[in-house]
């Protein structure tokens, strides 16, 4: 727990809408890297963690239910990478 409360607050606050169990460890790898491609713009920051999230959802939901389960209906593509 000593982890999470030492996470910048922005990443705290997204995490606690997360639908994945994100490790302090990995959120915080995963939101230094997304800030610097986002230019130090939090905002933008955030909606990435949120694209790449949804993203893994629905690699998960493919790799469980298959491409034919009605949630994988207009699922967008693999957001670009990270620099």
């Amino acid at each position: 727990m000593a982890a999470y409360d030492q996470l910048p607050s922005e990443l705290r606050q997204w995490l606690a809408q997360a639908c994945l169990p994100w490790s302090p460890q990995s959120a915080l790898r995963l939101w230094q890297k997304t800030l610097r491609a986002c230019d130090g713009d939090r905002s933008r920051a955030w909606n990435r963690l949120s694209e790449i999230e949804t993203h893994r959802l629905s690699q998960e939901c493919q790799r469980i239910w298959g491409r034919e389960h009605p949630a994988m209906a207009g699922v967008a593509p693999e957001p670009a990478a990270l620099p």
